[in-house]
């Protein structure tokens, strides 16, 4: 078994071929639904395989162990978790109206990050960080370059044509994402019974835009 791991210290699992891929998808399956139930420490392999209609040494021959296992699946799953979602920075760029687009961005990211299975994973990863701190650095990277990078981006154009009056761009993007996201994702990540409706979300997401604006944009601050 390969002891190779890419650059966030996550394991680089070779690919498996015929009958075996359809083994290592149901162990991925099984350990997915497995570790999101339970957290690392309360699940065994025996659990996995049995979940998976796979031997244990078969989860041993494609994974190595349960370590290798549990990051390779949910290292996999945080690379995938934003890779479908349009880019936001063009919108912005583009947008006749920047108030309204700010809060159709903001808002649209306000949801995906309530989404139960994003909020379940951000449980898994907390609760486990001490132990997988790559897991901890692979999350906030790739939250980082899907939702934040492409703001710095959007924004120091709008600086430069005057849209935005921002002396420090990732500041401000940093606060944009506090007052708006931040919020209901704090909310929910430590409150399972969190279940605010669009209205709620859209009406904070308003707000934090306004403040925003009222600060970075022309005239504002």
């Amino acid at each position: 078994m390969s002891e190779d791991v890419d650059a966030y210290g996550i394991p680089v699992i070779p690919e498996a071929v015929s009958v075996s891929q359809v083994k290592r998808r149901a162990i991925e399956e099984a350990a997915l639904a497995e570790f999101l139930a339970g957290g690392y420490s309360a699940v065994s392999v025996d659990t996995i395989a049995s979940r998976a209609g796979v031997s244990k040494p078969t989860v041993y021959k494609h994974f190595g162990n349960k370590e290798r296992l549990f990051l390779a699946v949910i290292g996999s799953v945080l690379n995938g978790a934003y890779e479908e979602l349009e880019p936001h920075g063009t919108a912005l760029t583009r947008a006749v109206d920047l108030r309204s687009a700010l809060i159709e961005v903001q808002l649209e990211w306000t949801l995906i990050q309530l989404d139960e299975r994003i909020v379940r994973l951000r449980r898994l990863v907390i609760g486990e960080v001490d132990r997988f701190p790559q897991l901890g650095r692979l999350w906030f990277r790739r939250s980082y370059a899907a939702m934040n990078a492409p703001l710095v981006e959007a924004f120091a154009e709008l600086a430069r044509r005057g849209l935005l009056v921002v002396p420090d761009v990732e500041l401000a993007v940093k606060q944009l994402v506090g007052t708006t996201i931040s919020i209901p994702q704090l909310a929910k990540t430590f409150d399972p019974g969190y279940s605010p409706s669009r209205d709620e979300v859209e009406a904070l997401v308003v707000a934090g835009v306004d403040v925003f604006l009222a600060r970075y944009g022309v005239g504002g601050g």
